[in-house]
């Protein structure tokens, strides 16, 4: 096979050169030999780890431990272990899948408290420090919760002091949920808001539909988290695939 150049990567791929070069530059790439010239002579082993950067690049949107776990991936690969890549595969999309339990969890709960079913009825009202300490959140939280229109919380008349009653407490159960689960608060208020409008069908996909106008919409990946989850594990299944591949190919 002719060495190929920066461009015939970048077109086989759907890049940028300069995309490429960048990739090279942060340790992504196995060593690329140089012409006389100084031309940059990639082979097949370098155009299936630009793939597999790529794929592995979707991962680290998630951030925290899968993004790590994503890039010892790509560096494995790039120092051509191929099997110890393979492995950290396998872990990468058990993460994400684990990552997605986690999510589904939080989204039955809140199915279940729009059915009526989480059987808080009898608690009784709470001050803010009792409430804060039962979903497990500072006080400041839930007041960030209440100045950002997830909640809205009745004041006792005589002292001006909030009171949380089993219907506050449920919700803030719910928001907690999901919060720890990694949904977006612009999600969890999308879905709380398609509630509080009587519409107990369409709380998944208003989670997963930020408004094109939404002030987070256009950086910030848990606003669609249940589908971010669901890519990054149909990517870290394809990236254990194609480690198998480039493990047949480049011995």
């Amino acid at each position: 096979m002719r060495p190929l150049r920066t461009s015939d990567i970048a077109r086989a791929v759907g890049i940028h050169p300069n995309t490429v070069r960048v990739y090279e530059q942060w340790g992504f790439l196995p060593p690329v030999p140089r012409s006389e010239s100084g031309y940059r002579l990639f082979s097949g082993l370098h155009l299936e780890q630009v793939r597999l950067v790529r794929m592995a690049l979707r991962c680290t949107q998630l951030g925290g431990a899968i993004r790590r776990q994503a890039l010892g991936v790509v560096e494995r690969a790039a120092g051509c272990d191929f099997p110890a890549a393979g492995q950290q595969a396998r872990d990468l999309w058990e993460m994400v899948r684990r990552e997605r339990e986690v999510a589904e969890a939080a989204v039955i709960h809140l199915e279940q408290w729009a059915e009526g079913r989480t059987g808080s009825e009898d608690l009784p009202g709470m001050r803010i420090s009792e409430a804060a300490a039962l979903v497990g959140v500072s006080i400041d939280r839930l007041r960030d919760w209440e100045r950002n229109g997830l909640l809205s919380v009745p004041r006792e008349e005589s002292s001006g002091y909030r009171v949380y009653g089993p219907a506050e407490i449920e919700r803030l159960q719910v928001i907690s949920a999901m919060r720890k689960a990694r949904y977006s608060q612009m999600s969890i208020l999308r879905v709380l808001q398609t509630l509080d409008r009587g519409n107990k069908e369409g709380l998944r996909q208003a989670l997963d539909s930020p408004a094109p106008d939404d002030e987070l919409y256009y950086h910030c990946v848990f606003d669609q988290w249940r589908q971010a989850l669901a890519e990054a594990e149909e990517n870290a299944r394809r990236m254990i695939g194609h480690l198998e591949k480039m493990s047949l190919w480049f011995k």
